[in-house]
C-alpha cells in the first residue's frame, strides 16, 4: 500500500538471530517465499545475448513507473546489463527479502530503509559500497544535506546510496476551506506551543464540528459526540511519529538521542517531549483529534478527510499523488505552524538503495545504482513526481511536475531548503525499541498514562545499549 511507504517495516530480525542462523534457515521458507515473487522486467521481455543479468527489487507500486523509465535509460546506456524490476507489496516485500537472504537468491540491488538496515549490516546480508569503483564519485554533496550520512553505518562506511527523500506537511481540501469562510492564507502562518496550542489549536478547534453542528470553538461543543475532527489520525502511532506528533516534538528543539546519528540515549524523558505528547494527545480530550481506534486501516487520514471526518490531515510526500486523485477534493498544502523555536520543523527521511552481500554481480549492481543517483535518472524520476529524488536536480523536476498538475509542493520542499528538518532516529534495536513504546503511545492517545510516564519507558530503551 502506498501509505505505507515510509511506515516503520514489520520488525526486523531480533538480535538473537544471528547471520549463520538468517543463511541457514527454513528451505521451505525460502521456497515458498521468495518463489512466488512476480517480476517485472524493463524494457525488453528477455536478456540481450550476453548481457548480465541482475535483479532490483522495490515495494512502491507509484514508484515503478518513474524507476522503470530511469532503468530503460540505464539498458541504453549499458547494453551489457539486463535489469529485472520486481515490485512487491510493503508486507511482502520484506518478508521474501528476508527469505531471498535465508535462501541465498535475493536481488542484487534493492530498495532499502532506516529501520531495517541496521540489522542488515550486522547480520552481514548487505555489501560497504565504497569500495565499488562505480561509486566513487558518487559524494554525499550531490545529495540533499544530511541524506548520505543516514546511508552511512557506525564505521564511516556506506551501505545505501539515497534515493529519495520526504518531509511533512498539511493536507486540506480547498473547498472545504472555502465553505467554512476561510483562505488558503489562514493556514500558510499558524504558530504552534505546548501550553495552549497556538493559532494552530485555534484553527483546529474552529474547523470542529459535533453532531449538534456546534464549532469547537463554540459555547456548548460536545468533544464526546463529533461529526468532524480539526485533524484526522491514522490507525497507529508509532515511536517515530514521522507524520503524526514529531513535527510538533521537533519544534521545541527535541532531538530523538544524543546524535544525529547513532545514538544511544533516547530522550523520551526530555520535558519538552513529555509537554508535546500532553498537548497532542490532549486534543481528544477537547475533542479536537480521534479517539484512539475511532479509524482503522480502512479509513487512512486521506480518506477522513476527503468524507468530511476530518478537516486537515498531516501527511508526508510520498503521499502527494494519494492525496491528489482522492475523488471530489481540490487539493491544497500548507505548512506546518511554527513551534516554540520559532520555525515549522518536518522529519527528514528517506529511502536508499543497498546491495546484497550476496551478489555475484556486485560491479554491475553498482553501475546501477550510481545511474540512479545521476542528475538524468533523478530528472526522470522527478519529472513523473510521485516522491521528491534525492538531488536538487531530481527536486526541480519533481516541482515542476507537480506545478503542472495544479499543486504547489513548497511546503514540503521548504522544510529542507530552510533547515528546518530533524533526522530520522538512526539507531540499532530499532525492533525492540518499537516493541518497548509502542505500549506507551498507544496508552497515552488513550489517555491512560501522561507524557511524563514515558520517562520509564525511557529507561528501558536505554537498557539496551548498555
Amino acid at each position: 500500500m502506498t501509505e505505507n511507504r515510509h511506515r516503520l517495516p514489520s520488525p526486523a530480525p531480533s538480535r538473537g538471530l544471528t547471520r549463520r542462523r538468517l543463511l541457514q534457515g527454513s528451505a521451505a521458507l525460502a521456497a515458498g517465499t521468495a518463489g512466488t515473487a512476480a517480476l517485472a522486467s524493463c524494457g525488453t521481455s528477455a536478456a540481450p545475448a550476453g548481457a548480465t543479468e541482475i535483479d532490483y527489487w522495490l515495494w512502491d507500486a507509484n514508484q515503478l513507473p518513474a524507476y522503470s523509465a530511469a532503468i530503460d535509460a540505464f539498458m541504453d546506456q549499458n547494453p551489457d546489463v539486463f535489469v529485472r524490476v520486481t515490485q512487491l507489496g510493503w508486507d511482502d516485500y520484506w518478508t521474501k527479502l528476508t527469505a531471498s537472504f535465508v535462501a541465498e537468491a535475493g536481488p542484487d540491488a534493492f530498495a532499502d530503509h532506516l529501520a531495517r538496515y541496521p540489522e542488515f549490516v550486522e547480520l552481514g546480508v548487505i555489501a560497504p559500497l565504497d569500495d565499488l569503483a562505480p561509486l566513487a564519485d558518487i559524494t554525499a554533496e550531490r545529495f540533499q544535506d544530511g541524506l548520505q550520512e543516514l546511508w552511512t553505518g557506525q564505521d564511516g562506511t556506506r551501505y545505501g546510496i539515497p534515493k529519495d527523500y520526504d518531509t511533512i506537511a498539511v493536507m486540506y481540501d480547498k473547498n472545504m476551506l472555502a465553505e467554512e469562510g476561510l483562505s488558503e492564507d489562514d493556514l500558510a502562518g499558524l504558530d504552534w506551543n505546548p501550553e495552549d496550542g497556538g493559532s494552530f489549536e485555534r484553527m483546529l478547534a474552529r474547523l470542529t464540528i459535533d453532531e449538534n453542528g456546534v464549532r469547537g470553538d463554540e459555547e456548548g461543543f460536545d468533544p464526546t459526540r463529533v461529526a468532524r475532527y480539526g485533524m484526522g489520525a491514522d490507525a497507529g502511532i508509532d515511536y517515530t511519529g514521522q507524520s503524526s506528533w514529531s513535527a510538533f516534538a521537533f519544534s521545541t528543539g527535541w532531538t530523538f538521542t544524543d546524535a544525529d546519528t547513532w545514538g544511544t540515549t533516547f530522550r523520551y524523558d526530555d520535558d519538552r517531549f513529555a509537554a508535546t505528547m500532553d498537548w497532542y494527545f490532549g486534543l481528544v480530550d477537547k475533542g479536537l483529534f480521534p479517539p484512539f481506534g475511532t479509524f482503522g486501516d480502512s479509513s487512512p487520514v486521506q480518506t477522513q478527510v476527503q468524507s468530511g471526518k476530518a478537516a486537515l490531515g498531516l501527511a508526508g510526500s510520498w503521499m502527494i499523488s494519494t492525496w491528489a486523485n482522492l475523488e471530489g477534493v481540490d487539493l491544497g498544502i500548507a505548512p506546518l505552524p511554527a513551534g516554540p523555536i520559532g520555525t515549522p520543523m518536518s522529519m527528514f527521511n528517506g529511502l536508499g538503495d543497498s546491495i546484497s552481500a550476496q551478489s555475484e554481480h556486485k560491479e554491475e549492481a553498482a553501475r546501477l545504482i550510481a545511474f540512479l543517483a545521476s542528475n538524468e535518472a533523478q530528472r526522470l524520476i522527478g519529472e513523473r513526481a510521485p516522491f521528491f529524488p534525492a538531488t536538487d536536480a531530481g527536486t526541480e523536476a519533481a516541482i515542476a511536475a507537480y506545478a503542472d498538475q495544479g499543486l504547489d509542493v513548497t511546503p514540503f520542499t521548504d522544510r529542507v531548503a530552510n533547515g528546518e528538518t530533524g533526522l530520522y532516529p538512526l539507531v540499532e534495536n530499532s525492533a525492540s525499541i518499537m516493541s518497548i513504546m509502542q505500549p506507551a503511545f498507544d496508552q497515552c492517545w488513550m489517555r491512560q498514562i501522561d507524557g511524563a510516564d514515558f520517562a520509564a519507558y525511557n529507561e528501558r530503551v536505554n537498557a539496551l545499549f548498555s
